[in-house]
C-alpha cells in the first residue's frame, strides 16, 4: 500500500510538470524568443486603431508604404516606391485635397505636415530616380536660398503651390514650438535623421518624436558624443536657435543622450553628407 501511494504521488507530479511546460512553451511573453529567434517585443504588429484620426486624411496607406520600403536603419528602397507609385500618388492626393486646418488639434496638424514633407520628398526623388542627391533636383538654375530644390514648388496642398521649404520653415517651424521635428522630417540624404518606418499620428506623436530624438542623438554615425567633447550633426548648428530656447545646446542634448555631456564640453559640427539615402 505504501509503495502504491508513492507511485500515485509521482504520477500526479509528472502530469503537473508536463502541463506547466506546455503552458510556458505555448504562450510567449514579452522578452522571450520565438521559434524564429526574435524577441516577441521586437515583432511589429500593425495596430490599425492607432492610425485612426479624428480629423484629416487617413495615414494608414503611408505606414503601409513605409513598412514595405524603409528598413530598420531608415534607408529607403526608392525602386520599390517606384513600383508602388499609384499607391503613393493616391496618398499624396488625400494630403493635397485635405489640408491641415486650424480647427484640428495641434498634434493632428503637426502629424499631417511631417507626413506631407516626408511623402512629397519621396515623391520628388522617385519621379527623378535614379539620382545621386536630392540637391541635384529642382529648378535647372539653382540659386541658394532663392531657387533650389527646397524652394521648388512641385506639388499643391489645398489648391496652393507648395515647396518643401514652405512646409518645414513656413509652416512647421513657424507655427509649432517643437525642436524634435528636426529628427522627423527627412531630406532624403545620408546625414538626415533616419526616416521612420511608420506614419506620424496624433495619438502617438509625442512618443514618436521622443523616440526619433533619442535615436538620432545616440546614432554614432551622425553624432560623436563624449563627456568632455562632442562632434554633432550640422543640424544642431543650422537650427541652433530651435534647440536653445530653453537652455544651452548641451542641455538639450543631455535630455536624450545616453552619455551625459559636461556643460563646458567642446562642440564641433560634422560635415553633412547629401548623398541619397538609397538602400
Amino acid at each position: 500500500m505504501k509503495n502504491y501511494k508513492i507511485y500515485l504521488f509521482a504520477l500526479v507530479a509528472f502530469f503537473s510538470l508536463s502541463c506547466q511546460n506546455t503552458n510556458s512553451e505555448g504562450t510567449k511573453v514579452s522578452g522571450e524568443k520565438s521559434s524564429m529567434g526574435e524577441k516577441t517585443s521586437d515583432i511589429k504588429i500593425f495596430d490599425e486603431d492607432k492610425f485612426a484620426v479624428e480629423n484629416g486624411p487617413n495615414h494608414k496607406p503611408w505606414t503601409e508604404l513605409l513598412q514595405k520600403h524603409v528598413d530598420k536603419k531608415g534607408m529607403v528602397d526608392y525602386k520599390g516606391f517606384k513600383k508602388d507609385i499609384d499607391k503613393l500618388d493616391a496618398y499624396l492626393k488625400t494630403l493635397s485635397d485635405d489640408p491641415a486646418k486650424k480647427s484640428w488639434s495641434e498634434d493632428e496638424q503637426l502629424a499631417y505636415w511631417i507626413n506631407a514633407y516626408n511623402a512629397f520628398a519621396i515623391k520628388l526623388v522617385v519621379d527623378n530616380y535614379p539620382v545621386k542627391s536630392i540637391k541635384d533636383l529642382g529648378p535647372s538654375i539653382k540659386i541658394p536660398v532663392v531657387s533650389d530644390v527646397w524652394h521648388y514648388e512641385f506639388f499643391q496642398i489645398g489648391g496652393k503651390d507648395y515647396s518643401l521649404d514652405q512646409i518645414e520653415h513656413g509652416t512647421i517651424r513657424k507655427q509649432f514650438n517643437e525642436p524634435r521635428i528636426h529628427f522627423a522630417v527627412n531630406c532624403a540624404s545620408i546625414s538626415c535623421p533616419p526616416l521612420l518606418d511608420e506614419a506620424y499620428v496624433p495619438s502617438m506623436l509625442d512618443k514618436q518624436l521622443t523616440a526619433q530624438a533619442e535615436r538620432f542623438v545616440n546614432d554614432e554615425q551622425r553624432n560623436e558624443i563624449a563627456k568632455e567633447s562632442i562632434e554633432v550633426s550640422s543640424i544642431f548648428n543650422w537650427f541652433k536657435g530651435d534647440f536653445t530656447k530653453n537652455g544651452s545646446l548641451i542641455k538639450f542634448l543631455n535630455t536624450y543622450s545616453k552619455t551625459k555631456i559636461n556643460e563646458n564640453a567642446k562642440v564641433k559640427y560634422m560635415n553633412y553628407d547629401w548623398s541619397l539615402n538609397d538602400q
